[in-house]
């Protein structure tokens, strides 16, 4: 039986609009997504863990519509063509599937990954392949990164994914505990075990390719650019380690913990923004700007810290005439850091605020989700949030148990701007019960 008639019939009504569920178009793509890890897993003896942690470490299990990334990575477990990176490729020969298909169609994409990992992991001569810690190098080479550090950076953020677990986007594992095997790359140091950063005592230094940046500058430095990423934190550092890229940042941020990486030199001028890379200085933040579930608490505070720092120490005033996204800088057609982030919050933190902490700020997902009055199925419905919505919750609370979407649930957010409940279910969080957020 499906879950949907299930739900509308304990609920003893005739329609399905008024329970929280999404459009049918929605729970029929989170579930296609779903069955398109276990059947490339199958078909390619691949862990299932291991193919949804890299998807999620990519792009948190977003084919972002087949728009490319910064590196020309495409869908969910970012296949790339570029000139060091050649998955995509690689993927088309060992499936048969054409380019065009591979970049678009979530369930050929994670096929043409798993293809790509299995033909790694041939090569690597992997024998026991339920063994998730005898992935690493195979992990780590399908980063494609510039270099070891980058690649340990690249798969450690992948065994994290493993440890912690997904629940997301309709795709769920269960958090493992693994100890990975490194091979070589237990000799690599880690990224943020570099040297300090050039200018931030906050940031490991890493350097971008030369070939990507002018040393010196022309002007002053009078504007500090916020960018993101549309990639990886591994990805990006990776990119700009390439010396084709043709672009640079002078920082990047990571968005679970906020880690920084200092690739350029604040007296010398990275290609970011165009026409204001001689009095600019450009941080660039990991994630996607459709998709918020990037923007953490974690990453806000680091980056605005490192903002602090550098206007002080530059007489650079903090207000939004000085510290602008790469959307409102002249000459410029992109778009980050978009409508997602949260300018408020932000420069509340880089003018010493003491703000409400946003790991009380969620996104939703799925469409004609309905809040109501109290945390049960039968209140009254207060609205509706037609799509992905970013919301507020100010508590949580125990009430009806929910099942939708493959996942069953009692918990329920209070939202503070919508005034009513919704199920943690549509909340786009691993987990059942929020972290960080109190008891109603």
């Amino acid at each position: 039986m499906s879950r949907v008639p299930k739900l509308a019939a304990l609920l003893g009504v005739g329609a399905l609009a008024l329970t929280a569920l999404p459009s049918n178009a929605a729970q029929s793509s989170r579930s296609s997504l779903a069955a398109a890890f276990e059947s490339a897993s199958a078909k390619y003896d691949v862990p299932r863990e291991v193919l949804v942690s890299v998807g999620f470490a990519e792009t948190h299990l977003d084919g972002h519509n087949g728009a490319p990334s910064q590196a020309n990575g495409y869908g969910v477990m970012h296949l790339a063509a570029n000139n060091t990176n050649t998955t995509m490729s690689e993927a088309s020969k060992l499936t048969g599937l054409p380019v065009a298909k591979l970049s678009k169609d979530d369930t050929s994409n994670i096929l043409g990954a798993a293809a790509v990992l299995d033909s790694y992991a041939d090569q690597a001569g992997l024998k026991d392949r339920s063994e998730l810690g005898e992935w690493y190098s195979v992990i780590a080479k399908y980063s494609h990164s510039a270099d070891a550090a980058t690649a340990r950076l690249y798969t450690d953020e992948v065994y994290k994914v493993i440890g912690l677990g997904v629940r997301t986007a309709g795709v769920s594992t269960d958090p493992r505990q693994v100890a990975p095997d490194r091979g070589a790359y237990a000799k690599v140091a880690p990224l943020g075990a570099k040297v300090q950063g050039a200018d931030y005592p906050g940031a490991s230094w890493d350097p971008a390719s030369s070939s990507n940046y002018q040393v010196g500058r022309t002007q002053a430095i009078t504007t500090i650019v916020i960018h993101v990423t549309q990639g990886s934190y591994a990805g990006t550092i990776s990119w700009f380690k390439n010396p084709s890229a043709q672009v640079s940042a002078h920082y990047v941020v990571r968005s679970s913990d906020g880690q920084i990486t200092q690739m350029v030199a604040e007296k010398d001028t990275a290609w970011h923004a165009r026409s204001a890379n001689p009095y600019a200085i450009g941080i660039e933040h990991e994630g996607y700007v459709d998709q918020p579930s990037w923007f953490t608490d974690a990453m806000y505070r680091s980056s605005a810290a490192l903002v602090k720092n550098i206007a002080d120490r530059r007489g650079i005033p903090k207000d939004r005439d000085h510290i602008k996204g790469h959307s409102e800088m002249p000459g410029n057609d992109h778009t980050d850091p978009g409508p997602n982030w949260n300018w408020d919050y932000y420069m509340q933190l880089v003018n010493d605020g003491n703000p409400n902490p946003p790991q009380y700020n969620f996104t939703t997902w799925g469409s004609g989700v309905n809040v109501r009055s109290a945390p049960k199925l039968s209140a009254s419905v207060v609205t509706s949030l037609a799509g992905p919505t970013r919301v507020f919750v100010e508590c949580q609370v125990q009430g009806d148990t929910v099942t939708a979407g493959g996942y069953t649930n009692s918990w329920w957010s209070k939202l503070r701007d919508q005034k009513g409940y919704v199920t943690n279910i549509y909340i786009d969080d691993p987990n059942a019960k929020l972290p960080g957020v109190p008891d109603c």
